[in-house]
């Protein structure tokens, strides 16, 4: 950023007013623009003055200040001292001052803070004399030298606190505070000695040389490792800067009349409408945050000091109406005197978030627009997975992507076939893998959790696992996984099988150890926000769903409808893998047929689970997508039992899994070419799918089929598999005697399928788009590979994200318009909704708004959030666009 040359670079606050407001937090920053509007309502605040965020920028970028800064930081100075009646590096009555950090978006704890500036040989003796108290002014002192040291000198920090622990130590001192002046005195003294030792520059003395230093360490904070990291996670721009807080100094270790402490005006973790927070006395502002005293509770502070108590609960209140939201406070206690050092949007739970939108609804302090647009949808991920406990003691392992959330302890297994014994036992196991596949699929439903060591977010263990609901941490690249000897190893660190670990999906972490998770409860709270939000929303959301739990699990989160069954998934169960490998491994149609045969009942049995499930609202079946070597073994041993029980040889079963061999199956003989080259198996699909269509139509039941043809690439292979279907569906309604209405559909997830949408929906009735496949196709990205160079690529700034993670509007979302454009002009009631990973991620689904689709669908326990995420884009865009929706 740079700055105007007219704008000012300063803004001062104190005595009642204040050059800004809280809507500048652009300029002020959050924590600037909080002290200006608390000073302008006539709250307690030490006055002080902001230098604008935008001089960051141009500090980083040139190394140097505005010329203009210095006679405006000298003017606000000057001010600074007329409002407090002191003077900066004045020896009988010094103005001290604390200089720090404030970004327009919060960003608790990620910059730097100086307090007590200003202090030197000379203006300690003047603050002894005016406090009266050599202990605290010295204290006061050291802690200066030790933050400066620590900020501006970069000198690590345990060295000044070896040096305090050991004094402690010494004289048997549990406490700071309670050090004899004499050893503070000593401790000043010798924090400069160690500044000067480790830099080889001395500690300034002169408070203006303190100030500007103090100034640059500030705006220099912005580009510390944990800011950085920080911005990346909560998607805050690198240009925003920080401004720069200078205040004067309020002291909360006075003695026991004085303190200091932080509040909240709701509980952040409940929500419960309460104040709540911690406070010292006899403390400075780092001792609550750092540890080392232990806080009291808030509510004590009403028996310790009852005015300060009721005159913060007074201000809580006046923050809270007056900003409509919940605030984080800041707060020092000076001799009984209450002044308010911040105020911000309290940062909150999932579970509170929602019940104090909903309770300040009912307050009449927000609308309900108001509270659905409040909620990241994130957020409610809390709410639906269990989650670590916040006290629990954690020994972190090594962390990968968070590939699908929540949290799970159990004992550690390699094989897939032994965490399915283990589990029907009830015992609670994580699968852990290098990466899994689709014959891991059982012991994948046995797992509590899975953890892999390849893989990205929209790899088969993610993708799989956040169907089922269950926590997944993919790619986890440090562990080193020896199935041979039982164990992984993490830095050289073995886990062993059966040993506890417990994986955190929401944030990619994995400990060692079990540890006690926490339960969500559904409240009514969460029930009348998301009723809310349903009355808002265009977009219907569905859910995708392999079996009829799946479908319960979907309807009870809200899902409208099931946008993508995968059939595949269904034969990896009991007879049904037996009976596919006997069809992959037959020489000849009638073979196939054979085994096709055993399949139908079984594949007919699933969809009429799921059609009840799901009764009265559409069905989006998939026709079998993966290349068939998938449903094959690849060692040795199992390739031996397998040619066993099909009587057949090892050479025999090896030549067919050898022919079948792909060198990039992604692109090869899967999807619509399957059912091309095999028709048989298409019409045993189509088969499956209408006769249980019938059975559920003939008891009463409301059924709606749509049978999707996957990775269309040109409108004759679509033409030619919906041939197949249609046949089948006739031949079925005609040995039935009913008639049951589908739609026939195709998954948009190659590049020339959307060039060509327009001849396509000459004869498809529905699009939907596999956005998982179509990032792949139009990057040229392999999902399971990528994560081999994607986390550099954002660490160098070549992409902004993950697109795996988040859609990509700009490339992938262009074919997605021209798909949707083009489809509509051929078939104006082109039904078009999108079923990849993406479906229920907050960005993807307001694009999805602004396209003018009819669904999203995404898995179970993200269908909440694609219901939030739907309201608030239709909020985003309300007014903007003539919505002519209506269909499910």
């Amino acid at each position: 950023m740079t700055d105007s040359l007219t704008q000012p670079l300063v803004y001062f606050f104190g005595q009642g007013r204040a050059d800004g407001t809280a809507t500048m937090k652009e300029v002020l920053g959050g924590k600037g623009a909080g002290l200006a509007e608390m000073t302008n309502l006539g709250i307690p605040v030490p006055p002080g003055f902001t230098i604008a965020s935008t001089v960051c920028g141009t500090y980083l970028a040139m190394q140097h200040f505005p010329p203009r800064l210095n006679s405006q930081v000298e003017a606000a100075l000057q001010r600074l001292e007329t409002a407090t009646g002191k003077q900066f590096g004045g020896r009988d009555n010094p103005l001290l001052v604390s200089v720090r950090s404030g970004a327009a978006l919060s960003m608790p704890g990620m910059m730097e803070t100086i307090l007590n500036l200003g202090l030197n040989d000379e203006t300690v003796v003047g603050l002894e004399k005016l406090s009266g108290n050599p202990r605290f002014a010295w204290d006061s002192y050291r802690r200066f030298v030790q933050m400066f040291g620590g900020v501006v000198f970069d000198v690590p920090k345990k060295m000044f606190e070896a040096r305090l622990e050991a004094r402690k130590h010494r004289l048997g001192i549990a406490r700071d505070i309670d050090l004899p002046v004499e050893e503070f005195q000593g401790l000043v003294s010798e924090f400069k000695a160690l500044i000067a030792t480790e830099t080889g520059k001395p500690f300034p003395e002169k408070p203006l040389d303190q100030l500007w230093a103090a100034i640059s360490a500030v705006f220099e904070s912005w580009n510390t490792r944990r800011a950085i990291d920080y911005r990346k996670l909560h998607d805050i721009p690198d240009s925003m800067g920080t401004a720069v807080n200078v205040v004067a100094m309020v002291f909360g270790n006075m003695g026991e009349d004085s303190g200091t402490g932080v509040a909240f005006t709701r509980d952040p973790s409940t929500g419960e409408h309460r104040l709540y927070g911690e406070f010292l006395l006899n403390a400075q502002g780092e001792d609550v945050v750092s540890g080392a005293r232990t806080p009291e509770h808030i509510e004590d502070l009403k028996g310790e000091m009852p005015h300060a108590y009721g005159e913060l609960d007074r201000v809580a209140r006046t923050l809270e109406r007056h900003f409509r939201d919940v605030q984080d406070l800041e707060f020092t206690i000076e001799r009984g005197q209450l002044f308010m050092l911040q105020t911000r949007r309290g940062q909150r739970s999932g579970q509170a978030a929602v019940r104090i939108a909903v309770e300040m609804v009912d307050e009449g302090l927000i609308s309900q627009e108001e509270a659905v647009a409040r909620i990241p949808p994130n957020d409610l991920n809390q709410l639906l997975h269990p989650t670590i406990d916040p006290n629990a003691r954690l020994d972190l392992l090594t962390t990968g992507l968070p590939a699908s959330p929540g949290a799970a302890s159990g004992t550690v297994v390699f094989d897939a076939d032994k965490a399915e014994e283990l589990g029907k036992k009830g015992n609670p196991v994580i699968l852990v893998r290098r990466e899994t596949s689709p014959e891991d699929f059982h012991g994948m439903v046995a797992a509590k959790a899975i953890l892999t060591a390849r893989g990205g977010m929209t790899s088969h263990a993610a993708v799989v696992a956040r169907g089922m609901g269950k926590p997944c941490v993919a790619g986890a690249q440090e562990i080193d996984v020896d199935e041979s000897t039982g164990q992984f190893r993490v830095r050289e660190r073995p886990i062993k099988e059966g040993e506890w670990i417990t994986v955190d999906g929401s944030t990619g972490k994995v400990y060692a150890g079990q540890t006690k998770l926490v339960t969500p409860l559904l409240s009514e709270h969460f029930n009348r926000l998301m009723g809310w939000a349903d009355q808002m929303r265009h977009l219907r959301v569905r859910v995708n769903a392999d079996t009829p739990g799946d479908a319960h699990r979907g309807r009870d989160f809200g899902a409208e409808g099931i946008g993508l069954c995968r059939t595949e998934h269904m034969f990896f169960e009991g007879e049904r893998l037996p009976a596919m490998r006997e069809m992959i491994l037959a020489e000849d149609e009638t073979g196939r047929r054979k085994a096709l045969a055993k399949l139908l009942p079984m594949q007919r049995a699933d969809f009429e689970g799921i059609f009840r499930a799901m009764e009265g609202y559409p069905v989006t079946i998939r026709l079998l997508d993966p290349p068939l070597h998938e449903f094959l073994p690849k060692a040795a041993e199992e390739i031996a039992e397998l040619a066993k029980q099909m009587g057949k040889t090892v050479k025999d079963v090896q030549r067919t899994i050898d022919s079948l061999s792909e060198v990039n199956p992604m692109l090869g003989l899967r999807g619509c070419r399957l059912g091309i080259m095999y028709p048989e198996i298409t019409q045993m699909q189509a088969r499956a799918i209408f006769e249980a269509a019938c059975t559920v139509a003939e008891r009463k039941g409301r059924v709606m089929p749509e049978v999707m043809i996957p990775l269309v690439a040109h409108v004759i292979e679509f033409r030619k598999q919906a041939l197949i279907v249609r046949q089948v569906a006739e031949e079925v309604f005609r040995e039935r005697q009913i008639t049951v209405p589908y739609l026939l559909g195709t998954m948009i997830e190659l590049p020339r399928a959307a060039l060509t949408a327009d001849e396509i929906a000459r004869e498809a009735q529905f699009f939907s788009f596999g956005t998982n496949d179509l990032t792949q196709t139009t990057w040229g990205l392999s999902r399971d590979d990528a994560g081999l160079f994607l986390p550099a690529y954002l660490e160098r700034g070549i992409i902004e994200f993950d697109p795996f993670q988040e859609l990509d509007t700009i490339g992938v979302g262009r074919l997605l318009s021209m798909a949707v454009e083009l489809g509509r002009k051929t078939r104006q009631d082109l039904k078009v909704g999108i079923c990849g990973e993406h479906g229920g991620e907050p960005h993807a689904v307001a694009f999805c708004e602004a396209q003018k689709m009819n669904y999203v669908s995404c898995s179970p326990f993200r269908v909440p959030i694609a219901r939030l995420s739907a309201a608030q884009a239709a909020l985003a865009e309300r007014g903007t666009m003539d919505r002519t929706r209506g269909t499910l």
